[in-house]
């Protein structure tokens, strides 16, 4: 098991880069915050496939969490999360920066970038401000590793259509790709946040992935009842003890509200619901 060469600094980050941009590599880039998992390593293999580097980032970002939020709570593990990098392999530098070094002016003082008013919706609804947040972050981290590609998963799927939005709006020179929900062997969506789940709620929580997917089943076999299967799905989520945010079904390709021409295969089912101290998400994108 090689040693994972590991930077802090943006000045470290944008020499190794300039050292593969002078030998004509492609850079693929994987933001994370940490608490690694099997979803997490099958991004470092999508981007392993896309360029000839891969740099990874660690950065638990504060500007996306609310006041009454879990930053200080989420979790963190910088050493097991180094040794399954070590282990798996297919990450060239891993770049783990201070709050500093993100932001040189403090997060209070510091530059935002605004999304568009779907940053408002879906999960947005429950956390204002919370997708500015990543946004200005993702762009300061691509700022930083000026990638080639920008690599991300489809479970935090309004996350990656409003990324996608900043990057085509702002015409910057990365192109952004996507990989597959990874997922335990009972449907449950891979999370960092799946720690705080009890063994009793644990095993509830595969209720929130059956819920949307009989959603998605009922909209492909016809049912135009838009409001009626959300109903069904936040029925059945409450029947299993989760306290629903909401079930919503959009269109796919910018998350807007469904046209009666829709096509079930041009629509996504996508939900949240608290279990517990956890608030989990999912969708049915494949």
């Amino acid at each position: 098991m090689s040693e994972l060469p590991t930077v802090t600094t943006v000045a470290d980050v944008r020499e190794r880069v300039a050292g593969w941009r002078a030998a004509h590599q492609t850079i693929a880039f994987v933001p994370t915050m940490g608490n690694l998992h099997d979803g997490h390593l099958s991004l470092v293999r999508l981007a392993r496939k896309a360029a000839d580097r891969v740099v990874m980032s660690i950065f638990v970002n504060p500007t996306q969490f609310g006041p009454s939020e879990d930053f200080a709570a989420y979790p963190r593990t910088p050493e097991e999360d180094r040794e399954r990098l070590s282990q798996a392999g297919g990450v060239d530098l891993l770049f783990v920066p201070s709050d500093g070094e993100v932001y040189p002016f403090g997060t209070r003082d510091a530059v935002r970038v605004t999304l568009p008013p779907l940053a408002s919706e879906l999960c947005g609804a429950s956390r204002p401000g919370h997708f500015d947040g990543v946004a200005s972050v993702v762009s300061r981290l691509l700022n930083i590793v000026t990638p080639d590609v920008l690599v991300l998963g489809r479970k935090d799927y309004q996350q990656l259509v409003l990324v996608e939005r900043m990057v085509e709006d702002l015409r910057m020179s990365v192109r952004v790709i996507s990989g597959a929900t990874v997922r335990e062997p009972d449907g449950l969506a891979m999370s960092s946040r799946n720690r705080y789940l009890t063994s009793d709620e644990r095993a509830k929580a595969p209720a929130l992935y059956r819920a949307l997917a009989a959603a998605q089943a009922a909209l492909e076999a016809g049912e135009k009842d838009h409001a009626r299967i959300e109903q069904d799905a936040m029925r059945a989520l409450e029947q299993a003890g989760f306290v629903p945010d909401y079930v919503e079904i959009r269109r796919a390709r910018d998350l807007g509200k469904p046209s009666p021409g829709d096509a079930a295969s041009d629509l996504i089912v996508l939900g949240a619901a608290r279990l517990g101290r956890a608030r989990l998400i999912d969708n049915t994108s494949r």
